[in-house]
């Protein structure tokens, strides 16, 4: 589990275990996003055991299974929604983190400017070069 921090109530992270969860509690975080397809790719947990540990350990969690390939508008409004209904700090997670920074990137575009969405996320060691021209 990398755990990348992009704002002091926002972090993501690579597809994370069941065992990882305890380790976000430990971390402080409150609630978790998942952003990853069960039926994405090799094997990994699931969603809904995901959320059965998240939820007996205290933490918060959320599904929004988004395509990290063609993240719609629909995608962006449904994870600015949870993003505001659950507790800080957050951290969401997906197969890298890059889709869960797009996410988050693409939700803050016209609050903040493209380059520096382009440079926080670069400086959490993830590229969203490839949405740039969507942060205008």
């Amino acid at each position: 589990m990398i755990i990348r921090e992009l704002t002091t109530h926002l972090s993501v992270a690579d597809q994370l275990t069941l065992d990882d969860l305890d380790r976000v509690k430990e971390a402080g975080f409150r609630s978790v996003i998942c952003n990853r397809p069960d039926e994405e790719g090799e094997p990994h947990a699931q969603a809904d055991a995901m959320a059965r540990k998240a939820n007996a350990l205290g933490l918060e969690f959320r599904y929004l299974p988004v395509n990290g390939a063609s993240i719609s508008d629909s995608d962006v409004e449904q994870h600015a929604m949870l993003l505001s209904e659950v507790p800080t700090p957050v951290l969401t997670y997906c197969r890298s983190g890059a889709r869960c920074a797009k996410l988050w990137a693409l939700s803050e575009t016209g609050k903040q400017n493209a380059n520096t969405l382009v440079e926080t996320v670069d400086k959490a060691g993830l590229s969203i070069v490839d949405i740039a021209h969507r942060l205008s």
